[in-house]
C-alpha cells in the first residue's frame, strides 16, 4: 500500500483521505490528494496495484453491471418491503427529541433561568479536554454537511426521490432520514456556541467550505454500493458519537454526554435500516451485492467529511483523523470492528448459492480483509514502538489555534 504510506493508519482504514478516488470533483482542492504518490501506481487491488486508468475502467464496468435494468428491478420490487420493514424505523417529529430539549431554551427558562443554565453549561464544558473538543467539532462539521448526503442518496437509481416530494417508500425514507439527521448538527452547533470554548467563525467557515466542496464516493449512482456505504458510515458515526459521550461524561460534562448519546442512538437506528436493506439485497441478488461490497472495500470506505477545510490547515482532515485516533474517538480498530460486524451480520461467509466465480472471489476477499487490517495495525504499532515516536503538537483553528497531541506518520 505504498500510495498510502504517508497517511496514518486511521487515514488508510478509518478515515480514508487520499487515494480513495481518482478523479476529484471540480470543487475539490489538492489537499484531498496530498498523500497520492503518482498518477500511476495508486491502489492495491485483489491482484496487486492498479493504475488510475484501470481503476476508472473498473468503476465504469461496475456501474454498467449494477445499473443494468434487471439489477434495478430488484430495488423497484423491494418497495413494499421497504414500506413494511424500513420506514417504521423512523420516528415522527412528535416522538423524536429536538435540539431545544438538549440545551438551555431562553423562551422556556426566562432571562434569569437561561443565564444560570448557560453558566452551568459553560462550567461543565470548561473541563472537556481540547482533544475531545477537536473530535467534537469534526463530528459536528460532518453532521452539518447534511445537504450533501441527501443529494448523495438521491443519486441512487431506482431508490431516489425524483421530484423531491415523491410518495414512494424509498423517497419518504430519504426525507425522513434527512429530517432526523438534521437535528444532530443543530444541537451540536448550539452547544458549541453556548460553551464559549470554540472559535465559531472558524467552525462555521469549515462547514461552509465542506458543503461547497461536496463529497465523492465510488459508483455514486449504484444503490448496491450506496447502501453498503451508508450502512458502514452510520455505524462509524454511532461509534464516534458514543465514544465521545463516554469521554466527555468522564470529564463531568453530562449535558454533552447526553447530546452525543442521543445522536449515537439515532445513528444506530439508521444503521439498522441500511443494514436491513443490504441484507435484503444479498437475499435477492447475492452475486451483485457481494461484488459491490468487495469493490467498496478494495477502494476504501471514504469518510464523508474528507474534504473539510478551515482555510488554514492544508491537511486538516488528516490531522483531525489523527486526533480522533489518539483520543480514542474513532480508530483503525473501530474500522476493522465495523467490517467484522457487517460480515457477521450479513453472513457473508455463508454465501454460496447464486454466486459466480467473481462473486466467490469477492466473498473470500471481504472475509479475509479484517485479519489483513489487524496485521497492518500490529505492524504499525510495532513500527511506532521501535521508532519511539512521540506525539506532535498540531494547532487547530477551531480551538483558537491551541495545540493538540497527535501521532503523525
Amino acid at each position: 500500500m505504498a500510495a498510502a504510506a504517508t497517511c496514518t493508519l486511521p487515514s488508510r482504514f478509518g478515515y480514508p483521505n487520499s487515494n480513495c478516488h481518482f478523479k476529484p470533483p471540480a470543487t475539490a482542492t489538492a489537499r484531498f490528494w496530498r498523500c497520492r504518490r503518482s498518477e500511476a501506481a495508486v491502489m492495491p487491488a485483489v491482484g496487486g496495484v492498479v493504475t488510475r486508468r484501470e481503476a476508472e475502467a473498473e468503476e465504469a464496468q461496475e456501474l454498467r453491471r449494477c445499473l443494468a435494468p434487471e439489477r434495478l428491478e430488484v430495488l423497484e420490487e423491494m418497495e413494499p418491503w421497504v414500506e413494511a420493514h424500513v420506514l417504521p424505523l423512523l420516528k415522527p417529529a412528535e416522538a423524536a427529541w429536538q435540539p431545544s430539549d438538549m440545551v438551555p431554551d431562553a423562551a422556556a427558562l426566562g432571562a434569569d433561568g437561561f443565564h444560570a443554565a448557560c453558566l452551568e453549561l459553560r462550567e461543565r464544558a470548561a473541563a472537556v479536554p481540547d482533544a475531545q473538543l477537536v473530535c467534537l467539532v469534526g463530528n459536528m462539521v460532518t453532521e452539518e454537511a447534511l445537504p450533501t448526503y441527501q443529494s448523495m442518496a438521491n443519486r441512487f437509481e431506482s431508490a431516489r426521490d425524483v421530484t423531491g416530494a415523491d410518495g414512494t417508500a424509498w423517497a419518504r425514507w430519504i426525507r425522513g432520514w434527512s429530517a432526523e439527521e438534521n437535528r444532530h448538527g443543530d444541537v451540536l452547533n448550539r452547544y458549541m456556541y453556548l460553551s464559549g470554548r470554540l472559535d465559531m467563525r472558524q467552525v462555521e467557515r469549515t462547514v461552509h467550505r465542506l458543503i461547497s466542496s461536496g463529497m465523492a464516493m465510488h459508483a455514486p449512482a449504484s444503490p448496491y454500493h450506496g447502501f453498503i456505504y451508508v450502512a458502514f458510515q452510520e455505524r462509524a458515526t454511532s461509534i464516534a458519537h458514543g465514544n465521545t459521550a463516554r469521554h466527555v461524561g468522564a470529564h463531568g460534562d453530562d449535558a454533552l454526554a447526553r447530546i452525543c448519546g442521543a445522536i449515537a442512538a439515532d445513528e444506530k437506528r439508521h444503521e439498522a435500516a441500511y443494514t436491513r436493506v443490504v441484507e435484503k439485497l444479498l437475499e435477492a441478488d447475492p452475486d451483485t451485492t457481494v461484488r459491490a461490497l468487495a469493490y467498496m472495500m478494495r477502494r476504501r470506505i471514504t469518510m464523508p467529511a474528507a474534504l473539510m477545510d478551515d482555510g488554514r490547515d492544508a491537511d486538516l482532515f488528516a490531522h483531525y483523523a489523527a486526533a480522533a485516533q489518539h483520543a480514542g474517538v474513532y480508530t483503525a480498530s473501530d474500522y476493522r470492528g465495523i467490517l467484522e460486524h457487517l460480515i457477521r451480520r450479513w453472513r457473508v461467509e455463508e454465501l454460496g448459492a447464486g454466486l459466480s466465480g467473481e462473486g466467490r472471489r469477492a466473498r473470500d476477499y471481504v472475509c479475509a480483509l479484517p485479519q489483513k487490517i489487524r496485521r497492518m495495525e500490529e505492524k504499525a504499532q510495532d513500527r511506532a514502538a521501535q521508532m519511539k515516536k512521540k506525539p506532535t503538537d498540531i494547532p487547530f483553528s477551531w480551538i483558537f489555534d491551541r495545540p493538540v497531541d497527535v501521532m503523525l506518520p
